[in-house]
């Protein structure tokens, strides 16, 4: 399909690290993608990182010769009147958050994680009322564009969207990708001759199948994975090692997340060591963001620098430009997304949103059907979606027995008075981004 139009892309937190990775991406498809304007927002507290990035932004496309005005503004709404494609990574509350997020989960004994558990439910409970005000601006400035969401946590964020919007919306993570190019890598074959079929939640995903030269190579992968060759996990996650005999017994690949729920005490003896040492996640990926925002500000700078690979968002810009490129030009690409079940996976509601290998159309998204799940893993994912729907629920409507339905539920967050606690300290530092559970903390 051939388009004439000058695109309108608007990246909402632009003072995100990783924006130099998506701007790359626009630019290597500058030829599919006809970018006239590039708004990005932020706001005032986080503008200082974003002018930095916005001058970034502009000697990139300078260099590659590409004619793209980029505007840099708090003023969302102007950004976002007539806008073809929204993206939106912001982080709401920045990195101090997820830093407050981890140290409550440690010192309540439980895993911290930005998308998993507490620490999970504390950034949806925050992102999710934006998430839905900025829905609410689109349907009125730009009601035919697309939001692409790669905030996090992608699934609660996008179910959120997909059930309280009008708003044409996908979610996207780049873990199905550092999958599926790593399987390539484990295969000794190219990525552009696998199919790779993925399925379940976000950061709940499993490989069903790898496709190739009329061979599922699913078992080859599998051993591969075993003897130590992993290539699909991202690089901002420690080596660790599976059970063998269980994958084995599984009959499919999971992703590197789902070691918080097979390995769930091993991994939080590690977190404690860490938080001891003070090099938790959190900790790191604040060190590694100054590191590059230094970097961004080097006048001569005119090229994404290797360093933001260390930051897990590698092959980030490939999955988001490659999504958009196919929207806009109606290539039909099969991607791993976030979006409506639609009876994809069996044992979840048609109204939920769920993380499977889809057909990316400029109509919609259409989601690939998978065979049934063994009923173990079937009840872990429907343990979890519940979970997801609760905090939905209590996200926007400040639902404190939600709140606690949902942690209850979640298997790595323990259940007693200690959660309870850690319930109310996560409401109390969350507060001004959590205003619906004032009445709780007041108590």
């Amino acid at each position: 399909m051939t388009n004439q139009k000058n695109l309108k892309v608007v990246v909402i937190g632009s003072g995100s690290s990783y924006t130099p990775e998506l701007v790359e991406g626009l630019i290597n498809r500058y030829h599919e993608l006809p970018i006239g304007d590039l708004w990005l927002v932020d706001i005032e507290e986080g503008l200082e990182k974003a002018q930095i990035i916005a001058d970034l932004t502009k000697r990139m496309i300078k260099k590659a010769g590409c004619n793209i005005q980029v505007h840099l503004t708090t003023d969302r709404q102007t950004a976002l009147r007539d806008a073809d494609f929204v993206c939106s990574q912001f982080r709401a509350g920045r990195i101090e958050a997820r830093l407050r997020d981890e140290r409550i989960a440690l010192k309540y004994r439980m895993i911290g994680q930005e998308t998993n558990g507490l620490g999970g439910f504390s950034n949806a409970c925050r992102t999710i009322p934006i998430a839905l005000e900025i829905a609410k601006e689109m349907e009125e400035l730009c009601p035919n564009a697309w939001l692409l969401n790669f905030t996090n946590p992608s699934g609660m964020v996008t179910e959120a969207l997909t059930k309280y919007s009008s708003i044409k919306t996908v979610g996207l993570c780049n873990v199905p990708v550092n999958m599926e190019r790593g399987a390539a890598e484990m295969l000794g074959v190219e990525r552009k001759d696998i199919t790779m079929q993925i399925a379940g939640l976000n950061h709940l995903v499993w490989a069903r199948k790898v496709l190739h030269d009329g061979q599922d190579k699913l078992a080859d992968l599998t051993e591969a994975l075993l003897t130590g060759e992993d290539k699909m996990t991202p690089k901002n996650i420690p080596p660790f090692k599976w059970d063998g005999d269980l994958i084995r017994d599984l009959g499919m690949v999971p992703c590197a997340y789902l070691r918080y729920y097979y390995q769930s005490r091993d991994i939080l003896s590690k977190e404690f060591a860490a938080s001891e040492s003070k090099t938790n996640r959190a900790d790191l990926v604040a060190k590694v963001e100054a590191e590059l925002l230094e970097i961004y500000k080097d006048p001569t700078l005119d090229t994404k620098p290797q360093l933001l690979e260390e930051r897990g968002g590698a092959y980030y810009s490939e999955a988001a430009c490659e999504l958009m490129s196919s929207i806009y030009n109606n290539k039909r690409t099969i991607m791993h997304v976030n979006t409506r079940n639609n009876g994809a996976i069996q044992g979840l509601p048609n109204d939920c949103a769920v993380e499977v290998s889809s057909v990316i159309t400029s109509s919609e998204i259409l989601p690939l059907r998978v065979e049934p799940f063994d009923t173990d893993t079937l009840r872990l994912i429907q343990l979890m979606k519940e979970f997801e729907t609760l905090t939905v629920e209590a996200a926007i409507n400040g639902d404190i027995n939600a709140a606690k339905r949902a942690l209850i539920l979640n298997p790595i967050v323990d259940s007693g008075s200690h959660v309870e606690e850690a319930l109310r300290e996560t409401i109390r530092e969350n507060l001004d981004f959590m205003p619906a559970f004032a009445h709780y903390v007041e108590q």
